[in-house]
């Protein structure tokens, strides 16, 4: 991947975030540069599954409600999703490394802040703040490796920070799993502290100083900084809540709905038309950056929703405590941290394009491998969907990312690396919705015809209720009027189980059905010159 770096600017554009040009920096500096801001990313992606697998021992220590506690989640990822537009500009004002660095550490100490929470308004103002720093660590981390490292070497970059995207997710629900059954949930804000303590030290030491630019503050595009915050704050908050309020059932959905459309509308006009804007759009023109982000948007939520789903189904149906979840979830991330190191090696031999269609092929076949799924169906018959998952996450990302973004000029690195990261995000945040409505009206459907099935005018469910009864007869219930009642609430147990497991094949079949026009996509992406893997101009 080549990056152009323009011989002087005073554009919004002037290099968006670049931390110095290549050349300027020793190998040694500029790989603990890249590698202490893409453990960066990876804490601050942990952080948003590693959370969402304790939520239920959170919610009892603080005193939340089910509902009410959703926000733990819900605030950081309002946060992280605003923050990440505005890291190109935001690192231009305060420069790259005081930048990195105030947030880095921020993100440190209200991680610990998050784990002394007294209630559920504390950790939701402690969420906020530790998703606002986190969001900045993941397109700092991307826009470093694009920026820093020359074009035969990103390739390796690139690889490190899908660990970040990708396996950090799959591994998030093992950590927090473990950590929470065996020392306690405050621990899950307290890991990041080494790991943190590691970051900060690696990036003070890599990073050259750069004069703060206040001036740049005034010239900002804030109109477009604050009808984008108000559009994603507002849809976030829809994606989040609408489920648990039936979506435009409520009156508080519909109008943060309008807002977030009409916020985002104006967001586009601005961007469209301002001289100096905060994000270049029209590099969505770009053929294979266009194309490239919708496969990422398309991979968002299929990466996020499984890791959303199967946790549930999990949980639901196979009644597995947050641990045993953790084992079987370990397998979508185990495989990925042998292959990924691999795949810059096979850049370099095989058509990048190739191992983005055959990771999305896999990626889909280990969905469409769970549609037939039974009361059996555990952590054994899980195993190979998620290994096969493992591996077509990790032949898609690296390649994705270096194609879509491949000849993007030094001046829309920033840009570059917020629409990327954004609409991954963004795409999770969709998915998470859209499978939780799917799941459930599937899950009435379902039951609507097995219940109709299942009636008293059928002599197997007459037969079947009577033998029930018999058995309650047999073991403790003396009265057979509550024995015959016992056995029609287990048939009607049984019922709600098996739509259940109906309504979560049919859950992961639309996720298959997602990942399928995500490779038509990756289809439609113009061969590179086969320049050490990362394309050329």
């Amino acid at each position: 991947m080549a990056i152009r770096h323009p011989t002087a600017s005073n554009s919004n554009h002037a290099p968006q975030a670049a931390p110095a040009a290549h050349s300027e920096m020793s190998p040694m500096r500029m790989w603990i540069a890249v590698i202490g801001s893409t453990l960066g990313a990876f804490m601050a992606i942990l952080n948003i599954q590693i959370v969402n697998a304790s939520l239920a021992d959170i919610q009892g220590a603080i005193g939340a409600g089910t509902d009410d506690g959703g926000w733990i989640s819900t605030s950081y990822l309002i946060a992280e999703i605003v923050v990440i537009p505005l890291t190109g500009w935001l690192a231009r004002v305060f420069s790259v490394r005081n930048y990195l660095l105030f947030n880095a550490a921020m993100f440190l100490l209200f991680s610990v802040a998050c784990a002394f929470a007294a209630n559920l308004q504390q950790m939701i103002v402690l969420r906020a703040i530790q998703g606002f720093s986190g969001g900045v660590l993941i397109p700092m981390a991307f826009t470093i490796i694009i920026t820093l490292l020359p074009k035969a070497k990103q390739p390796i970059g690139l690889s490190l920070f899908a660990l970040s995207a990708t396996f950090a997710p799959a591994i998030g629900p093992t950590i927090g799993g473990y950590l929470t059954e065996n020392y306690g949930w405050e621990f899950i804000f307290y890991v990041n502290l080494v790991p943190g303590a590691l970051m900060v030290a690696m990036l003070w030491a890599s990073l050259d100083r750069a004069p703060i630019n206040l001036g740049l503050l005034a010239k900002g595009d804030w109109p477009g900084i604050i009808t984008m915050a108000i559009g994603l704050a507002s849809l976030q908050t829809v994606l989040e809540e609408g489920n648990k309020d039936d979506w435009f059932g409520s009156p508080f959905i519909v109008r943060l709905s309008v807002i977030a459309a009409v916020s985002l509308v104006l967001f586009l006009i601005i961007e469209l038309k301002t001289p100096h804007p905060l994000l270049n759009l029209r590099l969505l023109t770009r053929r294979n950056f266009g194309f490239g982000i919708l496969a990422n948007f398309l991979m968002g939520i299929a990466l996020y929703g499984s890791v959303f789903i199967l946790p549930i189904y999990l949980t639901r149906i196979q009644g597995y405590n947050s641990e045993q979840i953790g084992v079987v979830l370990a397998w979508t991330g185990i495989p990925q941290l042998i292959l990924i190191p691999l795949v810059p090696w096979l850049m370099k031999r095989i058509d990048a394009r190739l191992l983005i269609v055959a990771g999305f092929a896999l990626f889909a076949a280990s969905n469409f491998m769970n549609v037939f799924m039974t009361a059996d169906y555990a952590s054994d018959q899980l195993f190979w969907p998620n290994v096969v998952r493992a591996i077509g996450q990790a032949l898609a990302f690296t390649p994705l990312t270096a194609v879509a973004t491949a000849g993007i000029e030094g001046e829309n690195a920033g840009s570059a690396s917020s629409l990327f990261n954004m609409m991954r995000n963004l795409g999770g945040a969709i998915g998470i919705a859209m499978l939780q409505t799917f799941q459930q009206k599937r899950e009435q459907f379902h039951s609507n015809i097995l219940t109709n099935a299942v009636s008293n005018f059928q002599e197997a469910t007459r037969n079947r209720i009577a033998d029930l009864t018999a058995y309650f007869l047999n073991h403790g219930v003396a009265d057979p009027a509550m024995a015959q009642h016992k056995a029609i609430v287990a048939v009607a147990g049984r019922v709600s189980e098996e739509a259940n497991i109906m309504a979560f094949s049919d859950t992961f079949f639309l996720l298959g059905v997602t990942l399928a026009i995500a490779l038509f996509a990756s289809l439609l992406l113009k061969k590179l010159g086969h320049v050490s893997g990362a394309g050329a101009h």
